[in-house]
């Protein structure tokens, strides 16, 4: 059974209803036998992130960087996953109210020193989006990363 660990933070709407289109698509139909874990990043151990198969990361853009709650989960579990999840595949989505790029960079250069291994471009929102197009973006991406779990591909 493989785990695919989704983190994430909101402060708005968005970011949580983009949150909920990922968890159901990771616990579609389509896909048996990846376990779901949805974690807060200010709750979540690095024992949580060392056994998981994969990990989303989910966090609204704040001041042109992520969230305070999502860096604190860096802050925490950085060094007592450093060595022991090399490779892990993750993938990221943000509810920007600019362009994302700041947000994305800050997530890229911390997965970067962890080794991790992108699956697919970050899904950015930005500024005035509409549902009926990013919700199910982020729908498919809960259920790339579980089925690419499953099959062995991440």
């Amino acid at each position: 059974m493989h785990t695919l660990l989704i983190v994430y933070h909101s402060q708005s709407g968005t970011t949580e209803a983009m949150a909920e289109a990922v968890i159901a698509g990771a616990r579609g139909p389509e896909v048996d036998g990846v376990d779901v874990q949805v974690r807060s990043p200010l709750e979540v151990s690095a024992d949580e992130v060392r056994v998981a198969s994969g990990i989303i990361l989910g966090t609204p853009e704040n001041f042109g960087y992520m969230s305070g709650a999502l860096k604190y989960f860096f802050d925490h579990v950085y060094y007592p996953c450093l060595e022991h999840t090399e490779a892990l595949p993750y993938a990221l989505f943000v509810r920007a109210g600019n362009d994302g790029t700041g947000a994305v960079s800050s997530v890229q250069r911390i997965v970067a020193g962890l080794q991790w291994k992108a699956v697919q471009p970050p899904l950015v929102v930005a500024g005035e989006a509409d549902p009926e197009d990013y919700l199910p973006r982020c729908r498919e991406l809960g259920l790339t990363m579980a089925a690419g779990l499953e099959a062995g591909v991440f």
